[in-house]
């Protein structure tokens, strides 16, 4: 039995995380609102909660960092990138961390993610 190679076949439906990271996220627009950084994945379930996107910053320095509820990115084939409903106003007041001060197994901090996003967490 031989399994095709899915990075030839443009329908497959599964990518490697590692491919994820660095995917540029764009608003509906078309216009780049930033990257993903890395996608934080439920340990029980095994559904992916989060990808965290960088904005703004040059060449990785004054970036931000924002935990998306990944049920809001779509995956846009045209652009080679996710698409995501959030202006750069829309970033404004959103839930944001850096690296040395985001604790992840503080669900106020992610109540707060969802609640400004409108969205349902995925454990519920």
């Amino acid at each position: 039995m031989s399994i095709s190679n899915p990075d030839k076949s443009p329908s497959h439906t599964f990518i490697a995380s590692d491919r994820v990271e660095g995917t540029p996220v764009y608003q509906p627009n078309g216009k780049k609102a930033g990257r993903i950084e890395r996608l934080m994945i439920e340990k029980v379930s095994g559904k992916v909660a989060y990808a965290v996107m960088t904005f703004g910053g040059f060449l990785g320095i004054g970036e931000e960092h924002y935990p998306l509820p990944w049920s809001l990115l779509h995956y846009n084939a045209k652009l080679g990138g996710y698409e995501v409903d959030i202006d750069e106003e829309g970033l404004k007041d959103a839930p944001k961390y850096g690296e040395e001060n985001w604790d992840w197994g503080d669900r106020a901090k992610h109540q707060k993610i969802h609640e400004h996003y409108g969205v349902t967490p995925i454990w519920y």
